[in-house]
């Protein structure tokens, strides 16, 4: 038996079913991937379910010429996205757009008044003295329990704090360097006959001397408690409106997270320090003392003085009133305690930090002296019913698209329509199940660029079929059968393919890095059809042709296969002719 031409793969020609068994199995996995992670339809974009897209413009402060660069930005959209998940809002996007504008869209059910409120304000940091903390509810995320310390202090302070050596379940009882209005509300909290739910505030009741009458509270130290004794930390619309209102010179209760990762709430004295006295924060590896992760922090003048005061103040507290909560956004991202005076005019925190977790630490302090401010530069808000029109209209636009090339395929082609057909049927199928396991996974949504880029994508898919079409059609004009004609068509058609789907991938792929927001969604989904447009190719169109090209129908060029010799020109096949030998004489000479 003769072994096959070089370049030519016997089993891929004796075997399509093979390729075809495969990509059935991968439609029927995807599918149920998807029915089974419960997200069976895309999702929406803003444009297309209903929400506001807030546009916000950066602008320099006073004196900051160069404020706004990527860092700065950056910083900007994780603080915005903090705020964002504050109102409660699920599927809500915050990106940048070019290198001075923030776009955050939120899906619809959302009070577009209160979303500018929220993201659009200058965040504010606060350094504020712990009085009160309990926990409050179930076990949430971990976090590290930090320290402070200066830059020349011992490190094994830091060090105690992070493995749970540090007493925590000290005399909340304050001492004579609180504050007049801190001894108030503690007092009063004491009186209280509230059950505490930590060790540090069942101290403090066991250890109160007298409690407060009930006559000497005065009515903000009244509002105050009731206020902490109704916090629950635990339920993400309280833990946004806690502290609402409140001037940084007045206490105010606030929640955060503790070391065992559970919610705590707080009841925080006046504001010592700023955002604004920060002049830079960074997270660094201890290489020196084996501490990992820490986030150091270096002030101003007037800040190093600040700091310097209320860190005095508090290393000569017992746990919590030793230690301070920086408050972002009236949220306590973090509360180490001070064991002595810092200053230097910097400090570190040091804890059981991850680098994320430092990393994220550090922005959050440097967003405090950030020198932006945003402006809102527009505010569209697009109603689910016009979304829903938007969709129809994109739908009905597809389906024409989808019919027209459809209707050329069986006039032109006829019979091999059928397989073009089957071949849009398996690219939309993927690309359906692809874009419904997409949005829960990296959170693609589908929005009406999106849409256009899907509609294009016909033509692209429908452009391969034509390629490898005509190459068969060009092998039977020149008189080849049709399974020849196949596999010799094949190679060439393969690379025109290929560099066509190259030139659309790069070309939406140079446009999704180019572009932001929504004209991405186009991108990305142009670049993901072509790469289904190969894969449905070589695993689907190929071997199904292989197949069909060994029925009789086909083979014997039916005028409706789409391949008839004569209406193609088909040149009779190449015959060789013998050339008559010359007679041989047998006369003898």
């Amino acid at each position: 038996m003769a072994a096959p031409k070089k370049g030519r793969s016997a089993s891929a020609q004796s075997r399509p079913g093979r390729s075809l068994a495969l990509i059935l199995i991968a439609i029927v996995a995807l599918t149920g991937g998807m029915f089974l992670s419960g997200h069976s339809t895309p999702r929406l974009g803003i444009d297309l379910a209903g929400g506001t897209s807030i546009t916000l413009e950066a602008k320099n402060e006073p004196g900051q010429p160069n404020a706004i660069n990527k860092t700065n930005m950056n910083t900007a959209v994780d603080i915005m996205n903090r705020r964002v998940n504050g109102l409660g809002v699920s599927e809500a996007e915050v990106q940048t757009q070019g290198d001075r504008n923030i776009i955050v869209n939120i899906p619809k059910g959302t009070n577009s008044k209160q979303a500018l409120a929220q993201v659009g304000t200058t965040a504010k940091l606060y350094f504020r003295p712990v009085l009160v903390t309990e926990v409050s509810g179930k076990a949430a995320k971990a976090s590290p329990s930090p320290s402070a310390s200066s830059s020349d202090s011992s490190k094994d302070k830091a060090t105690d704090k992070a493995t749970g050596k540090a007493t925590s379940s000290s005399s909340a009882t304050p001492s004579a360097t609180a504050t007049s209005q801190g001894r108030a509300v503690t007092d009063a909290l004491k009186a209280d006959a509230t059950p505490s739910g930590s060790a540090s505030a069942k101290s403090s009741a066991s250890t109160a001397a007298t409690p407060t009458p009930s006559g000497s509270v005065d009515p903000a130290t009244a509002k105050l408690q009731a206020q902490y004794a109704a916090l629950d930390c635990t339920d993400k619309a309280v833990r946004a409106k806690a502290g609402d209102g409140v001037k940084a010179t007045d206490p105010t209760v606030a929640c955060g997270q503790n070391s065992s990762g559970q919610w705590q709430k707080y009841v925080l004295g006046p504001a010592e320090v700023s955002g604004t006295d920060i002049k830079s924060a960074a997270a660094v590896f201890d290489t020196q003392s084996a501490a990992g992760w820490k986030v150091t922090m270096d002030f101003t003048s007037g800040g190093s003085k600040k700091f310097a005061d209320i860190t005095g103040k508090l290393a000569k507290n017992q746990s919590p009133q030793n230690q301070f909560a920086i408050v972002l956004d009236g949220e306590v991202v973090s509360d180490p305690y001070v064991s002595q005076a810092l200053t230097g005019g910097n400090a570190e925190i040091s804890g059981s930090f991850t680098q994320t977790e430092a990393q994220d630490l550090a922005n959050m302090l440097k967003y405090g002296a950030l020198p932006l401010t945003f402006k809102a530069a527009s505010v569209t808000t697009v109603t689910a019913a016009l979304g829903g029109e938007q969709l129809h209209a994109g739908l009905i636009a597809g389906a024409i698209g989808l019919g027209l090339v459809i209707i050329y395929l069986v006039v032109y082609y006829r019979g091999l329509s059928i397989i073009a057909i089957a071949s849009l049927m398996v690219s939309a199928i993927l690309t359906y199940v692809l874009m419904a396991l997409l949005g829960p996974a990296i959170g693609f949504a589908l929005n009406l660029p999106a849409v256009c880029g899907a509609i294009v994508a016909i033509g692209i898919t429908a452009d391969s079929f034509i390629v490898f079409f005509e190459r068969i059609r060009d092998e039977i004009r020149e008189g080849r059968s049709l399974r020849p004609a196949v596999e010799r068509a094949w190679p060439r058609a393969r690379r025109t393919i290929l560099v066509s789907d190259f030139v659309s991938f790069l070309a939406a792929a140079v446009l999704f890095i180019v572009t932001v927001g929504k004209v991405q969604g186009f991108a990305f989904t142009l670049g993901l059809t072509t790469l289904l447009d190969v894969v449905v190719v070589f695993l689907f169109t190929k071997p199904l042709m292989t197949i069909l090209a060994r029925k009789k129908f086909y083979a014997s060029g039916h005028s409706w296969s789409g391949l008839d010799p004569k209406r193609l020109g088909a040149q009779p096949p190449l015959r060789r002719t013998r050339r008559a030998s010359a007679p041989v004489d047998t006369k003898e000479a």
